[in-house]
């Protein structure tokens, strides 16, 4: 049993250690070395991947060639590109390891499986895509409710893991911030 899988799914299920079990034979090990890309443009997505050690980016590349990057995945978080993978339609993002990264992937078909056997895998991924969403609402809120610097230093006091293992450009990515502006507020606060 993955450790770090059976603490995450404690947090939001009471589940016994059979159905641990059960759960963990849907899924499959993998690793991604750096830079190494799980899904690309153009392909439809077929899994949810789980991080049990490293950190994985969702992004796309807009109309200028730049990278903008909507979501960062690390150690216990899952990860996915969910309008692929729900509507079976190509992607237009792209999930590219940032570090060597291990993962348990659960593909769509492995995961309907689950959920007949188990049911309360429904109630898991809900309770996920709830505070995924939330998430979601909490950063567009501070992109329009805050200064560039605020919204910087805000992402940056809450989120010291990403900090510490994300470049500064993919952080100024995710920000929507250009890496000189990030730099210039990083030169401020020194």
């Amino acid at each position: 049993m993955n450790s770090n899988l059976v603490e995450y799914i404690k947090r939001y299920i009471s589940i016994s250690d059979t159905e641990i079990e059960l759960f963990q034979s849907h899924l499959k090990v993998k690793k991604a070395k750096k830079k190494e890309f799980l899904l690309n443009e153009g392909q439809v997505c077929k899994s949810r991947y789980f991080i049990t050690k490293g950190c994985l980016r969702l992004f796309y590349i807009d109309t200028k060639g730049n990278e903008q990057i909507i979501h960062f995945g690390i150690d216990n978080w899952w990860i996915t590109d969910y309008e692929s993978l729900i509507n079976k339609v190509p992607s237009k993002l792209y999930i590219q390891a940032i570090e060597d990264t291990e993962i348990l992937e659960l593909t769509i078909n492995e995961f309907n499986k689950l959920c007949n056997v188990l049911p309360k895998t429904e109630r898991l991924f809900r309770i996920i895509m709830e505070k995924t969403y939330i998430a979601i609402q909490k950063r567009i809120e501070f992109i329009y409710s805050l200064s560039g610097e605020e919204n910087f230093n805000k992402f940056v006091t809450e989120n010291q893991k990403f900090t510490q293992r994300v470049p500064q450009y993919m952080i100024a990515s995710y920000l929507g911030m250009s890496p000189e502006f990030v730099s210039k507020i990083k030169a401020k606060n020194k």
